[in-house]
């Protein structure tokens, strides 16, 4: 009996494994009424966002260096366990390396893609560049300098403007989007669903404090980010639900 060469089993394992996911995927499926809604919720928390993102840039512009930043800032580096350290370094790692998560993002975009959710994957990657582009317009408008070493201990210095946060509004737009779509497409319990939400909200939650404790940016350049990126995300998902309506 002929064996199959290697390529073809190969293929026929990848197709398997494609076609696995697809059903638990569609047995985990949320109905669209309900994705809808779960949809909306998340809008209106965004809504309310871009009037304060306005008024804190405004602020930041004309007041570069604020006492609360300072305080802020002194007090999260007062804890300098090494594990705090190395804890704070590892989830701003990516950030740092745009071939690495740039690689991610496309890695993700593929999954979604082979899983037949194709509006999803063109989001991933719009809304990464979109958010990476808004974040280079922004700093160059309000042109606020990084923290300085001669005020907080700078522990990992970073080039161009500070406000607001380039690794904050990019976890948002990736971490941020990942989560969101597991909240609105799916349901249920199931381990792959927990790890949708669970590991996209730690990188979120944890990578402005990370800036934060590194010396890198102000606190207000991580609540600007969190603002704005908040927005950006919500205008994201809006969109997506208005293509998804009318393509079902």
């Amino acid at each position: 009996m002929q064996q199959k060469p290697v390529t073809e089993k190969v293929q026929e394992n990848v197709q398997n494994v494609v076609e696995d996911a697809k059903q638990e995927l569609a047995a985990a499926r949320r109905p669209w009424y309900r994705a809808i809604r779960w949809g909306f919720i998340l809008l209106g928390v965004y809504a309310i966002q871009l009037t304060l993102f306005a008024l804190l840039a405004f602020w930041v512009h004309f007041h570069p260096v604020l006492p609360v930043d300072v305080a802020i800032t002194r007090e999260f580096q007062e804890n300098q366990s090494p594990w705090l350290r190395f804890t704070m370094i590892a989830v701003s790692y990516l950030g740092y390396n745009f071939i690495l998560f740039s690689l991610l993002i496309l890695l993700t975009a593929v999954f979604f893609w082979l899983l037949r959710l194709r509006l999803e994957a063109i989001m991933v990657v719009a809304l990464s560049i979109v958010s990476t582009l808004l974040n280079g317009v922004i700093k160059l408008i309000v042109a606020r300098p990084r923290p300085s070493a001669s005020l907080v201990e700078v522990i990992q210095a970073a080039s161009g403007q500070s406000f607001p946060s380039g690794h904050v509004m990019s976890y948002l737009a990736y971490f941020g989007l990942v989560f969101s779509l597991g909240v609105i497409l799916f349901y249920g319990k199931r381990w792959w669903r927990m790890a949708l939400l669970i590991i996209p909200a730690l990188f979120v939650v944890l990578v402005g404090p990370s800036r934060i404790y590194l010396g890198d940016h102000w606190a207000s350049d991580v609540l600007g980010a969190y603002l704005i990126g908040g927005v950006l995300l919500g205008l994201t998902l809006w969109l997506y639900l208005l293509l998804k309506k009318i393509s079902t």
